[in-house]
């Protein structure tokens, strides 16, 4: 059986690691791989997951299963976080079911969608984050892309993007980043999420918000606005979400599937659905993430403390930022000034493939492909050589 595959290709995001880590150029600088870097290029554990941690191991009482929807004190704290006070919770039309990290909530909700509408188009941004199209499509379902970055003037086709979606048929689904873009960090303001709102509610397809860096735009607030105002508009809406980042949590693989229904009876009946998709995939999910979480925000204590460090992150991300735009634009005579204006850890430089091979080849800074840089991964020690390096490849 096993002897009529063929090799795939490596996923070129995981080829940069190998490739980074095989690297012995001594200043070299990841900035492929997204996760978080603090000063010094460390990933840290946050210390209220450290002080989290502690409390689950002197606590936990057993190792039995924790059910198909997963930890239900997380699952409600993940929907507070998400919709604050709104009218849909409070009128108990929100169904949560925890998942494997975000990845593992949109595979659940593309299968859950199948059950839903096998025939349904999921229309996703262009760009999106690479894995969107692969996850929907190995679920049977056919992936469209709708207009979004500006690749030219570096800001949004938003005009582009609403004529598209005026078109999508009704029971299709429309993926929408809610907040720091990835690869683009370009954001829509609540003004453009009010006119998306509104067309998702008078044409009929059902949103599906992907969440995964809420906290690191700015603010955990500010950052679900968009999400809030869909739910204010339309019936039905699917949220994933994700602690990776703003927790800091990603070996433990922990997210959330969300599901708004238009009454409490019909939400009932799709979390039935739901947690038959979930049963049928990997049956009960791991509790310790999801523990550590919800020992987070059932703290007070651990909660400022989480919202000092979240916040910490975010500034320094921010920082970067005009850290970076003023150092290109004293070493080049191109303008980088729209990288201030992007959120989250992700930004295109806008530089061709040569100029991205060279900067590898000869300065031992990994890019991918499409030239999303993670921001996190700048720091002061080594900005002047990485603007130095984009520099000498530009000229």
């Amino acid at each position: 059986m096993f002897s009529i595959l063929k090799p795939l290709p490596t996923d070129p995001i995981l080829g940069l690691m190998a490739a980074y880590r095989q690297d012995t150029n001594p200043n070299k600088i990841d900035l492929g791989v997204g996760v978080y870097k603090d000063e010094l290029g460390n990933t840290p554990v946050l210390k209220a997951v450290k002080k989290a941690e502690a409390f689950r191991l002197e606590n936990e009482t057993s190792k039995s299963y924790i059910g198909l929807a997963g930890d239900l004190g997380f699952c409600s704290k993940i929907e507070q976080q998400l919709l604050g006070e709104h009218r849909a919770l409070l009128a108990n039309r929100v169904r949560t079911a925890q998942a494997p990290g975000g990845t593992g909530a949109l595979r659940v909700a593309a299968e859950f969608v199948v059950r839903c509408n096998p025939n349904a188009t999921v229309w996703v941004t262009t760009p999106t984050w690479a894995n969107h199209i692969s996850l929907f499509e190995a679920a049977g379902l056919t992936v469209k892309e709708y207009p979004y970055y500006d690749y030219e003037n570096k800001g949004l086709l938003f005009d582009e993007m609403i004529e598209t979606l005026k078109q999508v048929p009704k029971g299709d689904i429309v993926l929408l980043h809610a907040c720091c873009h990835n690869p683009s960090g370009m954001d829509l303001n609540l003004e453009q999420w009010e006119i998306v709102a509104d067309i998702a509610a008078d044409v009929g397809f059902t949103p599906l918000v992907d969440i995964a860096y809420q906290g690191f735009g700015t603010g955990l607030d500010d950052d679900a606005a968009g999400l809030r105002l869909l739910a204010d508009k339309v019936d039905e809406l699917i949220i994933c979400s994700s602690c990776s980042k703003n927790f800091g949590l990603y070996r433990e693989r922990i997210g959330a599937c969300s599901i708004i229904s238009d009454t409490s009876a019909v939400a009932d009946i799709a979390n039935s659905v739901l947690l038959s998709v979930v049963r049928s995939i990997y049956s009960m999910p791991p509790a310790h993430g999801a523990a550590i979480v919800d020992t987070i925000l059932g703290s007070n204590e651990l909660t400022a403390l989480w919202h000092e460090e979240l916040a910490e992150m975010r500034d320094r991300i921010n920082g970067l930022r005009s850290l970076i735009v003023d150092a290109l634009n004293t070493e080049t005579d191109q303008d980088f000034s729209f990288i201030k204006h992007q959120h989250g850890m992700f930004s295109f430089l806008g530089i061709n493939k040569e100029q991205i091979e060279r900067l590898q080849k000869e300065f031992g800074i990994y890019i991918v492909g499409s030239s999303r840089v993670n921001v996190a991964g700048i720091s002061k020690a080594n900005i002047d050589y990485f603007s130095k390096a984009v520099a000498e490849v530009l000229n």
